[in-house]
């Protein structure tokens, strides 16, 4: 009479396993999607802000190349436009090397997804006790 049982606890508690596991991974796939979705609006945000960014200052260094070509045009206008262009280019070349260096370092996307699965691993290593 007491074979059927284990049998039945058996199943029940694997059913719970699947269970627990479909849950983890839910829980799991949620958080991803979610840092997917800051990340996004992150990117998004940054590029609407520097997009604002380049076009002021685009429009703040129009106005002030016109001032100071003005401003020396009696007597030294070339030396003056010469001056604000290799001043551009050099900060032009500056900004590009800046641009590469941060693309080529990563920031470690999904740290709290990877965070997360290296606790739920840690849980399912087994301890063992030595005393």
């Amino acid at each position: 009479m007491s074979g059927p049982a284990p049998a039945r606890g058996l199943l029940a508690s694997l059913r719970q396993f699947v269970g627990t596991l479909l849950d983890i991974a839910q829980v799991r796939l949620e958080l991803l999607g979610t840092e997917i979705e800051l990340e996004k609006r992150r990117l998004f945000d940054g590029l609407l802000w520097a997009g604002m960014a380049v076009l002021l200052l685009g429009l703040g260094l129009v106005l002030l190349c016109g001032f100071v070509i003005l401003l020396l045009w009696d007597g030294y206008r070339l030396a003056a436009v010469g001056t604000l262009a290799v001043l551009f280019l050099g900060a032009g070349v500056l900004s590009m090397q800046s641009a590469r260096r941060r693309m080529r370092n990563s920031s470690g996307m999904f740290t709290a997804s990877l965070s997360e699965l290296q606790r739920d691993r840690a849980g399912l290593v087994p301890t063992v006790d030595h005393e």
